[in-house]
């Protein structure tokens, strides 16, 4: 498995799948989803980690902590993702916009936005959402990278979204 040998990983995983399994079910007391994410991630630790041992009992401590390692993870990330979840359903609902702002408003702003910005600006965003242009095409035009591309297309983005932000602002209430 050291060196990549796709038939030794299946020999290990014959031989590890149930043992590593039935270690993981009684660690999560049964758990069955956790013991299962945390069995997924002690796998892909052994893939990325794997390293020689010369003794079976070393192998399996080995294994173990991986196992409980991928199982701590696994167990945070849902506690991290359920604290998120509460602190988003008690959290008052933020509005996007002060005040309700119809369809036909928005588009006016927008065009009005897009003159505001330099002319190569307004061809990048017209290639790219008026011709629907991909960004590789666009960075051959340029003679630059993509990554180029999407950095500026993401700061004319921003631009034009605290231009129409702004003139929200300034919007009489309803």
């Amino acid at each position: 498995m050291v060196r990549g040998d796709e038939a030794a990983y299946r020999t290990f995983y014959r031989c590890y799948f149930d043992r590593l399994s039935r270690y993981l079910l009684v660690v999560t007391a049964g758990n069955e989803d956790a013991a299962r994410e945390a069995l997924q991630g002690a796998f892909t630790r052994v893939v990325r980690h794997i390293k020689l041992f010369t003794d079976e009992k070393v192998f399996w401590s080995w294994l173990t902590v991986l196992a409980r390692s991928a199982l701590f993870d696994h167990t945070r990330k849902r506690r991290r993702y359920f604290a998120f979840l509460d602190r988003l359903s008690r959290e008052p609902r933020a509005e996007c916009f002060p005040q309700a702002v119809d369809d036909q408003k928005l588009e006016t702003m927008l065009s009005q936005g897009l003159i505001q910005l330099p002319a190569e600006d307004q061809r990048l965003l017209e290639w790219k959402y008026t011709d629907g242009r991909s960004v590789r095409s666009i960075a051959d035009e340029l003679q630059t990278t993509d990554k180029a591309v999407e950095s500026r297309l993401s700061r004319i983005r921003r631009k034009l979204k605290d231009i129409i932000l702004t003139e929200l602002s300034h919007e009489e209430p309803l």
